[in-house]
């Protein structure tokens, strides 16, 4: 801590004035492979709030991001800042879109000039708390969020900063440097938002104080997979993350492990361990580097090859318990718009087509023109149209579908849904059942059961439903799925799809890997 700081942390303390901490996110997971750009109007369509409408958002019987999640991270701010007292909160922005492609630089540099404006203005500060996800991708810029970090930090000089972030952020030495203190979730699925966001205003209250003098250790990894299936409650991630626990209950202020997003177009990407103390130096550098040991043990922890969507339907078919007592999930993982993918992949369907005859379907995808167009025709119109394959023409191609239109809904900020009803083609000794196609204008975003709902499906009622997601749709779904099988379609989110982008030098399971200590110490600059 600096003498200004010292100084300033006595002075507070003092004069028994509240501190006043500034609070603000701007956040969003990008798959640099995607063509599909992320703009200013995105941001606005699923989360956009400014000054004194942030606090409020964030109380307890308020949703922070409507139809998405109740409390995040700032909501888990707000209310423990509130509960500890002595805190005046100054809202700046909050601003979270979808994962999508890279934003545009017009819109990196439009909501960074506004949260530095909302600093400028906010007056005598002794804090800053900003919820990051640590995994943006900006056209033109390979490392934004430390960008984001630097440009905040002229403004506010050397006040305590913490961030909190996605278990599936990506460390710099650079954004290491800014010295945030950095908060990760401790679940995957993710459900600890709001406890992570809690934690941070528990050590940043504490810092602007002058009560903690915190010191961070990290270690980079040169693996993008390991640990699989990377479920926090399952082996092997279970005794990591209980690591992580331990430490904080201990010694540190905040320990973590991030698996890193691997379709990143940066220098360096891989997992991570950072951790925090109270001014103990060899401590952090010890919890740090026993973090890394453990992860690089579980590197070999792959999961199976994923089956094509043809293998996957018949399987489902065979799975007749399973269908019988609930629903089988097809989880196309070559396609999870909530890593960035843009939607329009037609395996699935193009496999229900040709296999899923007999089985009651639900699948969804994204093609904005085709929605619109629908949209204009009435409940049960007969049409035919060339859907899916627009966006990412490269990796995805259109299919021809005939049926008969059966709901429509216009969500606000992300347009047009259509369902249009299906008739699979007959399959050996197997004839009727249903494909419900849903065809949406915006994001694919079917992680909820009530997505079904929505367009007037009763998710218990099918055989089989398809998701765009990796992991939270587990805790959604959990009412209603018996089995769930992950299907490769050829798209942005294939776990190996990240191996064309160049990195910094090998990088497990891409290449051999023998050691990760000499990579570590290069990034580290060590």
């Amino acid at each position: 801590m600096t003498i200004r700081s010292r100084l300033r942390a006595l002075v507070s303390r003092r004069s028994k004035r509240p501190i006043r901490i500034a609070i603000g996110r701007i956040a969003q997971e990008t798959n640099a492979l995607s063509p599909v750009l992320t703009e200013l109007s995105d941001f606005r369509a699923m989360h956009y709030v400014e000054g004194d409408a942030i606090p409020e958002m964030c109380r307890k019987d308020r949703h922070e991001a409507p139809g998405f999640m109740k409390n995040a991270e700032l909501s888990g701010f707000v209310q423990r800042a509130n509960a500890l007292g002595g805190i005046e909160l100054v809202p700046t922005l909050s601003a979270w879109a979808v994962p999508s492609g890279p934003l545009s630089a017009a819109c990196f540099e439009a909501l960074l000039d506004t949260l530095v404006s909302k600093l400028r203005e906010a007056g005598p500060l002794d804090g800053l708390f900003l919820s990051l996800h640590g995994s943006m991708g900006v056209i033109g810029d390979r490392d934004p969020e430390t960008t984001l970090l630097r440009r905040v930090r002229e403004v506010v000089g050397d006040l305590p900063i913490a961030a909190t972030l996605d278990l599936h952020a990506n460390l710099t030495r650079a954004r290491i440097e800014t010295g945030a203190v950095f908060f990760g979730y401790h679940t995957n699925p993710h459900r600890d938002h709001a406890a992570r966001g809690a934690r941070a205003a528990d050590v940043l209250s504490r810092w602007a104080r002058g009560e903690v003098r915190p010191v961070t250790a990290w270690r980079s990894l040169p693996m993008m997979l390991g640990g699989s299936p990377t479920i926090d409650v399952l082996a092997p991630m279970r005794s990591i993350y209980a690591a992580c626990a331990k430490a904080e209950r201990s010694k540190a202020l905040s320990a973590n492990v991030l698996m890193c997003h691997p379709w990143l177009d940066m220098d360096v990407v891989g997992w991570s361990t950072v951790v925090t103390t109270d001014g103990d130096r060899a401590e952090a550098e010890r919890l740090a580097d026993e973090l890394a040991v453990k992860c690089w043990a579980v590197k070999d922890r792959l999961p199976d090859p994923f089956p094509s969507a043809e293998r996957a339907i018949d399987t489902a078919r065979r799975a007749r318990l399973a269908r019988r007592l609930g629903v089988v999930v097809l989880a196309d993982a070559s396609d999870v718009t909530t890593a960035g993918a843009p939607g329009d992949s037609t395996g699935i369907l193009r496999g229900l087509l040709s296999h899923g005859a007999g089985l009651t379907s639900y699948v969804a995808v994204r093609d904005p023109e085709v929605a619109r167009a629908l949209s204009e025709k009435a409940i049960g119109d007969a049409v035919e149209v060339e859907v899916g394959g627009h966006l990412d023409p490269k990796r995805q191609s259109p299919i021809r579908v005939r049926g008969t239109v059966a709901h429509k809904r216009e969500e606000s900020g992300h347009g047009n849904r259509v369902r249009v009803t299906l008739t699979p083609e007959p399959h050996g000794e197997h004839r009727g059942g249903a494909i419900e196609l849903v065809i949406t204008e915006g994001p694919a975003f079917n992680v909820k059961p009530a997505f079904w709902s929505e367009m007037g499906l009763r998710p218990h009622r099918a055989d089989v439903i398809a998701v765009k997601n990796f992991f939270p749709f587990r805790i959604f779904y959990a009412a209603y799925a018996r089995k769930t099988i992950y299907v490769r379609t050829g798209g942005t989110t294939d776990l190996d799809a990240a191996y064309v982008i160049p990195f910094d030098g090998p990088i497990h399971p891409r290449d051999r890997v023998a050691d990760w200590r000499e990579t570590d110490r290069r990034r580290r600059g060590g």
